[in-house]
C-alpha cells in the first residue's frame, strides 16, 4: 500500500491541529494523526516544579527519534504503541495507545521541519503561517482553559522560551516548506486544494 506521510508545523497557536483535523475529516478511516507533542521526553526522575521549569519549546525536550522510529514501522504497515502526554503533571505516563497504520499518516508539530530526518520523511510538508498575536491569544485560551495554567505563568513561559525558540527554530524551519499556509485549518480554501492533491496522491 502507498503510504503518504504529512508534516504539519508552524508556531504555538498557528491552527495546526485544526488543519490536520479538517483533513481527517475529509479521508476518513483512511488517516491517522500523531502529534510530535506525544513524544515529550519522561523527565520523571525530576520533581513536577523542575519539570515545570524546562524549555519544552527546545528541540531536546522531545523524543524525535522514537517518532521517526514509529513513523517507519507505520510506513512499512506495522502498528505502534504511542506515548501519552500528561500536559498537566508534564508526565509521559506509563500507559500507551495501539495505533495501526492507514494510508495517511500526519504528523503536526512546532518542531517538526528542525530535524532533517524527521522531515525527509514526509511527502508533503505544511507550514500554518498565522500571526504572533493570534497565535498567543489561542496559546493563552488553551493553556488556561485546557491545561489548568495561570495567565501570568502563560505569559511568562511565552516570554521567556516560546517566543525566543520560535524565533531561532520554528520560523527559519519555514523555507523547508512545500506549502505555506495563512491561518492553517482556517483557511478553507487552500485546506480544499490540499485536500485534492492528498486524494491524487492516494490514488496513485
Amino acid at each position: 500500500m502507498n503510504r503518504v506521510i504529512i508534516g504539519i508545523a508552524g508556531g504555538s497557536g498557528s491552527g495546526k491541529t485544526t488543519l490536520a483535523k479538517g483533513i481527517i475529516k475529509a479521508i476518513g478511516d483512511e488517516g491517522i494523526l500523531l502529534a510530535h507533542d506525544f513524544y515529550y521526553r519522561k523527565y520523571d526522575e525530576l520533581t513536577f516544579e523542575e519539570r515545570s521549569q524546562l524549555n519544552y519549546d527546545h528541540p531536546n525536550t522531545l523524543e524525535t527519534d522514537l517518532l521517526i522510529k514509529h513513523l517507519y514501522q507505520l510506513k512499512k504497515g506495522k502498528s505502534i504503541n504511542r506515548p501519552i502526554y500528561s500536559f498537566v503533571t508534564h508526565l509521559r505516563l506509563d500507559e500507551t495507545i495501539n495505533i495501526k497504520p492507514k494510508k495517511v499518516i500526519i504528523v503536526e508539530g512546532i518542531l517538526l521541519f528542525e530535524n532533517k530526518e524527521l522531515r525527509e520523511m514526509m511527502d508533503i510538508k505544511v507550514f500554518v503561517d498565522t500571526d504572533s498575536d493570534i497565535r498567543l491569544a489561542r496559546r493563552i485560551e488553551r493553556d488556561v482553559n485546557e491545561r489548568g495554567r495561570s495567565l501570568d505563568s502563560v505569559l511568562k513561559q511565552y516570554l521567556e522560551t516560546v517566543k525566543p525558540m520560535h524565533d531561532q527554530f520554528v520560523e527559519p524551519s519555514k523555507k523547508h516548506a512545500d506549502l505555506i499556509i495563512p491561518e492553517g485549518g482556517y483557511n478553507q480554501v487552500v485546506l480544499n486544494i490540499l485536500i485534492d492533491r492528498l486524494r491524487s496522491i492516494m490514488d496513485d
